[in-house]
């Protein structure tokens, strides 16, 4: 079986082919109108992202061969057992997710994650860096043709509860009042006031596909599982009705996270 290559053996082969043209890193930030302190991504110092490779690919004219790895990194960075679900992620006409802890993954912010990661699971740094290129790709359903309409409910206590330092807070809520103000995107928040909820119970996102069909995502300390079962999915549909009738309306939870988003200047 063909080995899956690594961020380092990516950053390594960036640079021998920086190397091969007789260009530095200061002028290879300059072809690519990044700043010189970016090209740190070939030792591993700063992440690695499609635009830049993009750009690389070009200048060092390598036929894409830097984008190609990078999507072929993500394409096995996520858990095996992951994979079913984020094809039905990427088929879906709508999406209904409730996460009473965090911040959805795909409205995270790449700080954001990567903090959450490095805490919540025992991975290297190269798997965490992994795993968010993989959760940042799954992010562009969201900016398609034709995307998915998204409703996430959360509590309030995730806007509150710090995960990085503040300034990954300050640019995560940022963040959640940005792509809010699109459309098809909704963000309600349950306030900290309201009583236990059955949403408390844990994560879990309703998927419909363009034919009807209804799929189900639950998290537990382990691993995910995807429920296709009508009884199953009645129970979470039931679920899902009360913990939006919870929520605030979508404006009222506007205000709430630009009010929240205060706290961490």
């Amino acid at each position: 079986m063909t080995d899956i290559p690594t961020l380092g053996f990516l950053g390594d082969q960036l640079r021998r082919a920086r190397q091969a043209r007789g260009i530095n890193q200061e002028e290879l930030g300059k072809l690519i109108n990044y700043s010189s302190s970016s090209v740190a991504v070939e030792t591993g110092q700063k992440p690695l992202s499609h635009d830049y490779l993009a750009r690389c690919d070009k200048v060092l004219e390598t036929n894409g061969l830097f984008v190609g790895l990078l999507e072929l990194i993500r394409l096995h960075a996520a858990p095996d057992w992951f994979r079913p679900w984020e094809e039905i992620e990427r088929e879906a006409v709508s999406l209904r997710w409730c996460d009473p802890t965090v911040v959805p993954g795909l409205l995270q912010t790449e700080a954001y994650a990567r903090a959450m990661l490095r805490v919540a699971t025992l991975l290297t740094d190269e798997q965490v860096e992994k795993r968010v290129l993989t959760r940042m790709a799954r992010q562009d359903v969201l900016t398609r043709d034709q995307p998915p309409q998204l409703v996430a409910v959360l509590d309030e206590h995730a806007l509150r509860r710090q995960v990085g330092d503040r300034t990954t807070m300050r640019e995560q809520l940022a963040h959640l009042m940005a792509v809010s103000a699109q459309p098809h995107v909704q963000v309600r928040i349950i306030p900290a006031e309201t009583p236990w909820h059955t949403g408390l119970s844990g994560p879990f996102i309703l998927a419909r596909l363009a034919d009807g069909t209804e799929v189900a995502h639950l998290d537990n300390q382990l691993r995910g599982q995807t429920e296709d079962g009508p009884s199953g999915l009645a129970t979470l549909g039931r679920r899902w009705e009360t913990v939006a009738g919870e929520a605030l309306p979508r404006r009222q939870s506007a205000r709430l996270i630009e009010e929240v988003a205060k706290s961490w200047t």
